[in-house]
C-alpha cells in the first residue's frame, strides 16, 4: 500500500500565561499521528495581534487563542486575509477541536460490499447502446446504477458502472437471485458468455483520532 504524504496541522498559541502555552503546546503536539502532523509554529503570551496574523496568513496556521479576546482592528485584519482564529478557556475544548480539524486532513478508507453476482448466458448487441449481457442472477442481488465488475476464468477485466438493467422489456431497479435479466456495463463492450457480473458498493469509513 503507497504511503500517503504526511499532512501538516500549523497553529499559532496564544495564550494568557506561559504555562498554558506549555501545555497546550505539549497536548497538542502529541496528538501527531503517521497521517497528520501538529506543528505549532508560533507561541506567546498576550493577545494576538497583526504579526500573528502575518505569520499564519504565510504558514496557512489556525491561531488557537485562550483565555483572550482580540482587538476589533485584528479581528477585521484576520477576516481579510482569511485566517482562521478559535478562543477558548478550556483545554479540554482545545483538543477535541485540533482532533476535528486532524480528521479533516486524513483520508477515508472504504470497505467493498458485494450485494450479488450474475452468470452470463447471452450477449446481444444493440445499435447505439453496445452490448447487453443477458445473465441470471446466481447469488444477492443485482441493483442498477451500483458499481459492477467483469470476471472472466476468475481475471477482473473491467470495473465501472452498471448502466443498465431489465427484466424482459422493462427498466428494473433491482432484480433478485433465481430471475434472468439484461445488465449493460457503462463503457465496456467485450463481454462474453460465462464472464461473471459482480455487483458491489463501497462504504465509506471515516477516520476517527482515539
Amino acid at each position: 500500500i503507497q504511503q500517503g504524504e504526511v499532512k501538516d496541522l500549523n497553529l499559532i498559541i496564544k495564550a494568557d500565561v506561559h504555562g498554558s502555552i506549555e501545555a497546550l503546546g505539549e497536548a497538542l503536539t502529541k496528538l501527531s499521528n503517521e497521517e497528520v502532523k501538529v506543528n505549532v509554529v508560533h507561541s506567546a503570551t498576550g493577545t494576538i495581534t497583526e504579526s500573528d496574523i502575518s505569520l499564519a496568513a504565510v504558514s496557512n496556521a489556525i491561531i488557537i487563542g485562550f483565555n483572550l479576546r482580540p482587538t476589533p482592528k485584528v479581528q477585521a485584519f484576520a477576516g481579510e486575509e482569511n485566517v482562521d482564529m478559535r478562543f477558548y478557556n478550556v483545554i479540554y475544548d482545545i483538543i477535541k477541536d485540533v482532533k476535528g480539524a486532524m480528521v479533516g486532513l486524513m483520508e477515508s478508507t472504504y470497505k467493498e460490499h458485494v450485494m450479488g453476482t450474475a452468470e452470463v448466458r447471452e450477449v446481444f448487441q444493440i445499435p447505439k447502446v453496445g452490448a447487453i449481457a443477458g445473465s441470471y442472477v446466481t447469488d444477492g442481488k443485482i441493483e442498477r446504477r451500483q458499481n459492477i465488475r467483469v470476471v472472466r476464468d476468475g481475471v477482473v477485466l473491467y470495473e465501472g458502472k452498471n448502466s443498465s438493467l431489465r427484466r424482459f422489456k422493462d427498466d428494473a431497479k433491482e432484480v433478485q437471485a433465481g430471475y434472468e435479466c439484461g445488465i449493460g456495463v457503462e463503457n465496456f463492450n467485450d463481454i462474453k458468455v460465462g464472464d461473471i457480473l459482480e455487483c458491489y458498493y463501497l462504504e465509506e469509513i471515516r477516520p476517527e483520532i482515539e
